[in-house]
C-alpha cells in the first residue's frame, strides 16, 4: 500500500470536513475549499482524522491514493494556516507596486506590466523588490507565483529577473571570459 496514502490526516479543532456525492468540502477559519474525489478513491471521516482508502490495486488507482491524501492534507492546512510564496526582483530599476488590486511590474521592458491576480489570492509588496503571494489553495498560490516569475525569469549571465526567495541562479561566464581563457 502507498506509504503516503496510508497516513491519516489529522483534523484540527477549528476545521470541518463534509462529504457528499464524491465531493469533499473543507471549512476552516481562513475560508473553504472543495474538491471532487475521483472514482476508485474514497474518504472516511473518523473522530479527529481523515483516512483515504482505495477500492482496487490497479496502477492508476494506487497513484491516485497517495495524490489525494496529499491534496486533502493541503486543503486542511490551507484553511487553517494558508500558504505563502515570496518573490524577489533583481536588476537595476526593477520594481513592483500595487495599483488597486493589480500588480504593476517594471522589469526592464519599455512598458510596465499589469498583472491581475485571481480573487482568492492576495498580493503584498513589502518593498519595491519584494512580492508576497498568499492564499488558502496551495496549487493556486504556486501557479500565480510561477506566472509572475515567467514575466521575466532570471537570466544566467547577470542574474537579473524575478526569482523565488532563496532561489539560487547558476551563473555563466559569458563571452569575454571564454575569449580570454582561449588565449592563455
Amino acid at each position: 500500500m502507498s506509504r503516503v496514502g496510508r497516513k491519516p490526516i489529522p483534523i484540527l479543532p477549528n476545521v470541518q470536513v463534509e462529504k457528499s456525492d464524491g465531493e469533499v468540502k473543507v471549512i476552516g477559519p481562513k475560508g473553504e475549499l472543495t474538491a471532487r474525489m475521483p472514482q476508485g478513491v474514497s474518504l472516511e471521516i473518523k473522530e479527529k482524522e481523515l483516512v483515504v482508502t482505495r477500492r482496487s490495486e490497479e496502477k492508476r488507482i494506487r497513484a491516485l491514493h497517495g495524490l489525494w491524501r496529499s491534496l486533502l492534507n493541503n486543503m486542511v492546512l490551507g484553511v487553517t494556516k494558508g500558504y505563502e510564496k515570496q518573490l524577489d526582483l533583481v536588476g537595476v530599476g526593477y520594481k513592483a507596486e500595487m495599483k488597486g488590486k493589480k500588480l504593476q511590474l517594471q522589469v526592464g521592458y519599455s512598458h510596465p506590466i499589469l498583472f491581475a491576480p485571481p480573487e482568492e489570492i492576495k498580493i503584498q509588496v513589502s518593498a519595491p523588490t519584494n512580492i508576497t503571494i498568499t492564499g488558502i489553495d496551495k496549487a493556486l498560490v504556486g501557479l500565480v507565483a510561477a506566472k509572475i516569475r515567467s514575466l521575466r525569469p532570471p537570466e544566467p549571465y547577470k542574474g537579473k529577473g524575478i526569482r523565488y526567495k532563496g532561489e539560487h541562479v547558476r551563473r555563466k561566464a559569458g563571452k569575454a571570459a571564454a575569449v580570454t581563457g582561449a588565449r592563455a
